[in-house]
């Protein structure tokens, strides 16, 4: 998996959104990270935030986000689109994407 480029995205880039309370809300990861597997969205948070019903509902939203644009993406032999809910506690500088993502997997 080697690393290409990321960005920051824009508000709007998605149109991905989802509910917090009674409200709809607009969704956008905090980074995309394109490599020559796949493209990931990528979203730290605090660990214990992780367990809220507001960041899970965005994972909900960003991981329907992913499959569907894999779908779209295999039928033009495009890489498939992943997310990673990333806890804050596991970044550090001399960390790869790699190592973050597995760091990222359940024990």
């Amino acid at each position: 998996m080697l690393h290409r480029r990321w960005f920051k995205p824009a508000r709007g880039q998605f149109q991905t959104y989802y509910r917090a309370g009674g409200d709809q809300q607009e969704y956008r990861p905090d980074f995309v990270a394109e490599t020559t597997d796949a493209i990931l969205m990528l979203e730290p948070k605090a660990r214990g935030e992780i367990g809220s019903a507001e960041v899970q509902a965005k994972k909900m939203a960003a991981e329907e986000w992913c499959r569907n644009a894999s779908a779209y993406a295999a039928t033009y032999g495009g890489r498939a689109w992943m997310y990673a809910l990333i806890p804050h506690d596991i970044i550090a500088e001399n960390m790869t994407l790699k190592g973050l993502l597995r760091g990222n997997q359940p024990a």
